[in-house]
């Protein structure tokens, strides 16, 4: 129709892989939902993802990475994102093309949120990305990022391996880092999978500070084995599509955590992927809404 406004841009800058949903095969139906355009760019094409175990294809280079930005950028793309999103690298030198994009996109848009999620490693499996992405990611990458989602183990390797016993602690730490992150008055760290020895046993928690704020979201924690893989793809992409969408940081947060439940509590056990595409209603509205509670101290 004449005088439709066109959807939001977001470049994404994630793995691929044909048959499964991490990486970008995770992040870009929620966006699309959530009425978001993704330009997606490939760190890596797999066959599959991990969870399935063998998978065939390969991690594209630095130069590859670039090429693709370069085609965007002759078209003008780079120009009309409102936002950057990235997750799992492959290789610490597709990093600096990713921050080289979150640059361009600033000089025309510079409100832009760029959303790292940190994708390093998680309790039980350690840390699973190649020598040199942690070290971006803590001296590179946080500087040019205005909203982080690690999950907790990745968290403490942020922090230096330090253990976050309590939210207390977490909290602490959070708004010690926020002082690294992109200087943004929204600047904003989720740490999601958060379990600490004054959180009931029951329960997973999600906690997100601000500079000046924080709020914990709890959920029933659902005990499933093995966990669906793409989980924080998800989250992130969610977050960012309401954050894009003008909400507050409580409800983006609250809607996140709320989908990401919906959709695990209807994987059945044994399944390796997320029911993107059967529960896509619960992207758009989540059956029950979590809220997000102000921490207080």
């Amino acid at each position: 129709m004449p005088g439709t406004q066109a959807p939001p841009l977001v470049l994404s800058i994630q793995s691929h892989v044909a048959y499964g949903h991490v990486g970008n095969d995770a992040a870009m139906l929620p966006l699309q939902l959530l009425g978001i355009e993704p330009v997606a760019v490939h760190t890596v094409q797999f066959s599959n993802h991990t969870g399935y175990g063998e998978f065939k294809g390969q991690v594209f280079t630095p130069a590859h990475v670039q090429d693709v930005l370069d085609g965007l950028r002759a078209r003008g793309v780079l120009a009309r994102c409102t936002a950057v999103l990235s997750g799992y690298l492959g290789d610490a030198g597709v990093g600096e093309a990713i921050l080289a994009a979150v640059q361009e996109v600033r000089a025309a848009q510079p409100g832009a949120h760029y959303l790292c999620d940190p994708v390093m490693g998680d309790v039980g499996r350690g840390v699973f990305v190649r020598p040199g992405i942690p070290d971006f990611l803590r001296k590179r990458a946080l500087s040019q990022a205005s909203v982080i989602t690690p999950n907790h183990y990745e968290f403490e390797l942020l922090c230096g391996g330090q253990p976050l016993s309590t939210v207390e602690a977490a909290t602490r730490a959070a708004r010690s880092m926020l002082t690294q992150l992109h200087h943004s008055p929204s600047a904003l760290i989720v740490i999601t999978s958060l379990r600490t020895d004054d959180l009931p046993s029951g329960q997973l928690a999600t906690l997100a500070v601000t500079a000046d704020q924080s709020w914990l979201v709890q959920t029933p924690y659902i005990d499933l084995h093995p966990l669906p893989n793409g989980m924080g793809d998800v989250f992130s992409a969610v977050l960012l599509g309401h954050l894009i969408q003008g909400r507050a940081v409580p409800d983006a947060v609250s809607r996140a955590v709320s989908t990401l439940y919906a959709l695990v509590s209807r994987t059945e056990s044994g399944q390796r992927d997320l029911p993107l595409v059967a529960s896509r209603e619960q992207i758009m509205a989540p059956a029950h809404l979590f809220d997000a509670v102000p921490v207080i101290g």
